[in-house]
Formats: structure tokens, C-alpha cells, sequence
């Protein structure tokens, strides 16, 4: 019977033996309509993948064509200004054109990154044919110390195809730039070429895989931009200005090239940062202002970089934390809402309104549970302290700091300890919403002291909530302190140069600050990931380059 149930794709229905039995005859009708059923929906999952497919790569299609004409309006604005160099308005025109030097670099990186789409999904002869040629490169500086690597020729002790004796035919070398914390190096991948000497078989080690395949950048190097840019805050242009300084040509247009493939290299790092975040019971969010030029404008809006943090080590020390950052060209409270869509659990924030709908009993997939900062309501009656050091603040920040007493004694203690202990948090804490209550019904409404209290007055139930569970924290510090090299580092890069690059710089925080919460050395982490997926990694094996499995992988 099962033998008449299995059909080749050879036979045809009229040549098929049907079975005479009826229960037969119904089981095998079954058995077709399950495999009719399975063929429909493979055939489904493949046109659903196809058209994702096709839909990325006219995304990528569309980018290329627009960045490629923007690239190449603001070169041609960026050298009108830069020979203008005097004048009464020289200073202003200066800004004009390092605002757009930051603007191409993220132009630039956001189409290298465009093409990395398309040959990813192209045939790799296609994409070759179709790439258009570039300019010949310069030889790197002389002046640099090299380092030789020789690669083995796989038959150098006999020929593979007659067994006979190889000879040395030439070589091929490579050279790759590399960057050795604090100084340049060449490194020179020799691959010598050997022919045999009875069939003239020729056998030669395979060209050094690179994190860039077109490019002469070693992963050290590719590391040591992205921690200049995003880490240490130095654009593209400026980091090409001080590489110059030591003999090293490498023109921002180079480095936006090298910055758009490393971060298309590095998403599905990203991706996994991601889906590690939203899968905690508790979140940490906070965000920050990000002025965003508008090209062809000279002004700038205000963009938005978010962080939602996964950080549960005072109560689970096994558990690895990460930082998500999001980029958005603005403040609406549908940012969040895309941001945390598959997110269920507390969310420790401000008192931002965009948050509202989050905590609606009918959210799905589930709704979230807010969690308010007693760090904002100490600020605030610190404020009113500072302004008037006789002002009732003081029996307020009193109060509040017996609260952070306790916290300190079971800092690092189990969730089920911590719950107990905060027993007497939350007498405490009543105390202080009594005391608030007396204050407000005796002082001006208008007083800033009554503007202190009333903030936290509103959110009483979420500044108790952490004392009715040990895994919940007593404020949001932690992710202001995810935010805050950010906040430095505006003074020195000022805006992004476009939304793709906030976007960039997001995913790039990412990695660094993830990094960072890991004890993980950002330079050294990078570096290995781009040596190790540029030699190919397998994609199913990404896990292994996460920031808190590659300390054990070291």
C-alpha cells in the first residue's frame, strides 16, 4: 500500500493504480491532499520569500540612485566652498562645508551599504560584471613597517595531478593595510606560485579573505574607524586629516565606502542584539536629542536616538547584558511603539507620553507594565534645593535617600531578597507620598516646589512598583548612563549628516555599548568578528560573535 501511496513525478495520473479497497482508497486521497496541502504552502513560503527579496533589492536599487545623485550635488557644493577660504563670511562657510563633509559620509556609506544589499542577492559573476571600474589605487606608504605572511602553495611538496616535483613559477602578493592600536602596518600576504616540472599543473594558496573583498583594509583597521567615529567621535574627515599627518592618504570617500560594507557585515550582530533585548522581563529606555542636517538646506531638525537596555545583573548575575538603539527623525510615540512591538514585561522610563499606549490593558502581545525613576523626582526637588537651600526640598531628598541606603545593602542579592527587603522601601516611601500630600494642600500651586511634587504625586503607583518586586530597579540610570557618551560626543561631531547616517550610528551604538556593558574591549571584539566573518562564519553560528560568548571564544 505504501508503495502505491509514494508517487514519482514520472507517473501519470492515468497511468496510476488506484487502490480497490475503500478505506484503501480514501487513505490514499488523504496521503495526496496532505502532500497537495505541503506543496501549496512550501510554494507559498517561497513566494513570500521572493517577494521580500525583490522588495529589498528595489529598496537597495532606489538608494543607490538616489545617494549616488545626491553624492554627487554636494562634491560639487563642497569644492565651490572649500576654495572660498576668504571674506567676511569665511568661518560660516567653513561650517557650511563640514556640514557637508558629514553629510557625504553618511551619503557614501549608505550607498556602499545599498550595494552590499544587491550582491548579496546577486549571483557573484553578475555583480562583478555589472560593478563599475574605479580609479586605480596608489601604492600604500613605503615608509610603513611590514609585516610578511607567506601562504603555502596546497601542493608544494608534489604535484596533486602526477605526483611530480613543483617548481616556483612566481608569486602573487597582497598588501593590506592595518591599524596596530597606535601605529599603521603593512602586512604582506605572499602566495608564492609553483608549476610542476613533469605537467606543468600550477597550484597556488587562495587570496587572504577580507572583511572588504575590494578594498586593502585589514580588520584592525576597520575597527579602529568605527571606534573613531561612533566611540571617540571623530568623523570621517577629520579621522582623514590625522591619518594624513602620519603619511597615510585615505580619503573619506574611501572610508564612508568601508564603513557602509562593515555595516552590512555587522547587522545580523545587530539583529541579535536586538531579539536578546526584547526577549528580557524588564527594560531600561530612555532618549536623547540628535540634530540631523537637512540637506541642501544648511539647517538642521532634531532627530531622536532611543536606547531600550537589558541590564539584570544585580539580581540575576548569570544574565548577559545588551543595549538597543534606535534612531527616528522625531519624537511621535509611534517611535517606541514600532521600537518595542514584540516586547512584553516592565518598562522602566520617564514620564513621556508617547509611552501611554504601551500600557493599555488591550496591547498585544501583551500589555507592559511601567515603571517610573525615583532618580527623576529626587532631580527635581534638588533643583528646588539648590534655588532655595531653606525650602521643605531638603525633608524630601532625605527621604529619598533612605531609600537608596537600602538599595545599596542589597545591591547584587537575589530578586526574592530584594522583594523582602524593600518591605520597609515601601514604608518609606509611603511616608514620603504623605509627606508630599501635607506639603502640596499648604504651598502655592505655582511654587516650583509644588511642581517637584506633584510630578512624583502622578506617578506614585509606578514609583512603588519596584518595591513589589525584587527584579525592578529603583531608578532608570542605567540607561542614562548608555546615553551619555552620546551626549558628549555631540560637542564634537555636532549633527548627523543625514537620517541613514542616525540610523548607522544606532546600530553602531549598539555593538560599542554592548560591548562595553560586557567588559569587552571594543577594538579588539570588532576587529576578530570582521577577521572572522570576512573568512566566512557561518551565518547559523552568529551567537559565537556576541560580545558576552566571544570572551570565552578569545
Amino acid at each position: 500500500m505504501e508503495d502505491r501511496i509514494l508517487l514519482s513525478g514520472s507517473v501519470s495520473p492515468d497511468d496510476l493504480e488506484l487502490p480497490a479497497d475503500p478505506a484503501e482508497l480514501r487513505a490514499f486521497a488523504e496521503a495526496m491532499r496532505a502532500r497537495l496541502a505541503a506543496s501549496e504552502q512550501a510554494l507559498e513560503a517561497e513566494r513570500v520569500a521572493h517577494d521580500e527579496t525583490r522588495e529589498k533589492l528595489q529598496t537597495a536599487q532606489n538608494s543607490i540612485k538616489l545617494t549616488t545623485l545626491q553624492i554627487e550635488k554636494f562634491k560639487v557644493q563642497l569644492a565651490r566652498l572649500r576654495r572660498m577660504k576668504f571674506g567676511q563670511s569665511s568661518e560660516r562657510l567653513a561650517l557650511q562645508a563640514d556640514q557637508l563633509e558629514l553629510t557625504l559620509e553618511d551619503l557614501e556609506a549608505e550607498h556602499a551599504h545599498a550595494e552590499c544589499v544587491i550582491e548579496g542577492h546577486v549571483p557573484e559573476d553578475a555583480s562583478a560584471k555589472a560593478a563599475p571600474r574605479k580609479p586605480r589605487r596608489a601604492p600604500l606608504p613605503d615608509h610603513l613597517p611590514r609585516d610578511e605572511v607567506m601562504h603555502a602553495a596546497p601542493d608544494a611538496d608534489g604535484c596533486s595531478d602526477c605526483g611530480g616535483t613543483m617548481g616556483k613559477l612566481g608569486e602573487d602578493v597582497t598588501e593590506v593595510l592595518e591599524y596596530v592600536p597606535g601605529r599603521f602596518r603593512v602586512v604582506r600576504h605572499v602566495r608564492p606560485k609553483l608549476s610542476c616540472n613533469r605537467c606543468d599543473a600550477i597550484s597556488q594558496a587562495a587570496a587572504p579573505a577580507l572583511p572588504v573583498p575590494r578594498g586593502r583594509a585589514g580588520p584592525g583597521l576597520l575597527a579602529h574607524v568605527i571606534i573613531s567615529k561612533f566611540a571617540d567621535h571623530l568623523p570621517l574627515y577629520r579621522q582623514s586629516q590625522i591619518y594624513a599627518r602620519e603619511g597615510v592618504e585615505i580619503s573619506r570617500s574611501t572610508m564612508a565606502d568601508w564603513l557602509g560594507q562593515a555595516s552590512w557585515l555587522l547587522q545580523p550582530l545587530v539583529d541579535r542584539i536586538a531579539d536578546h533585548v526584547m526577549a528580557s522581563v524588564k527594560l531600561h529606555a530612555d532618549d536623547t536629542p540628535v540634530p540631523v542636517l537637512a540637506p541642501g538646506t544648511g539647517k538642521t531638525a532634531t532627530g531622536r536616538l532611543w536606547v531600550y537596555l537589558r541590564d539584570n545583573r544585580r539580581w540575576s548575575h548569570l544574565d548577559k547584558p545588551a543595549a538597543l538603539f534606535r534612531y527616528s527623525p522625531d519624537r511621535k510615540g509611534e517611535r517606541p511603539r514600532e521600537h518595542l512591538k514584540t516586547f512584553a514585561g516592565f518598562l522602566q522610563a520617564d514620564a513621556y507620553a508617547g509611552f501611554e499606549r504601551l500600557y493599555a490593558s488591550d496591547r498585544q502581545p501583551a500589555p507592559i507594565t511601567p515603571v517610573a525613576c525615583w532618580a527623576h523626582a529626587r532631580r527635581k526637588l534638588n533643583d528646588v534645593y539648590k534655588a532655595d537651600p531653606n525650602s521643605a526640598a531638603l525633608d524630601g531628598l532625605l527621604m529619598i535617600g533612605e531609600l537608596y541606603d537600602v538599595e545599596r545593602q542589597i545591591a547584587r542579592e537575589p530578586a526574592d531578597f530584594r522583594r523582602k527587603a524593600r518591605k520597609l522601601s515601601k514604608l518609606k516611601a509611603l511616608d514620603f507620598f504623605a509627606w508630599a500630600d501635607d506639603v502640596l494642600s499648604r504651598a502655592s500651586a505655582r511654587s516650583p516646589l509644588a511642581e517637584a511634587l506633584r510630578y512624583a504625586v502622578k506617578l506614585k503607583p509606578q514609583l512603588l512598583a519596584y518595591t513589589d518586586d525584587g527584579r525592578l530597579e529603583i531608578d532608570n540610570n542605567p540607561a542614562e548612563n548608555a546615553l551619555r557618551g552620546i551626549c558628549l560626543g555631540r560637542k564634537n561631531w555636532l549633527f548627523a549628516g543625514a537620517d541613514c547616517g542616525g540610523e548607522r550610528a544606532a546600530a553602531m551604538y549598539s555593538l560599542l555599548e554592548t560591548a562595553k556593558l560586557n567588559a569587552v574591549n571594543p577594538q579588539e571584539w570588532l576587529a576578530d568578528v570582521l577577521d572572522r566573518i570576512g573568512k566566512g562564519h557561518p551565518i547559523n553560528r552568529i551567537d559565537e560573535l556576541l560580545p558576552w560568548n566571544w570572551a570565552v571564544l578569545a
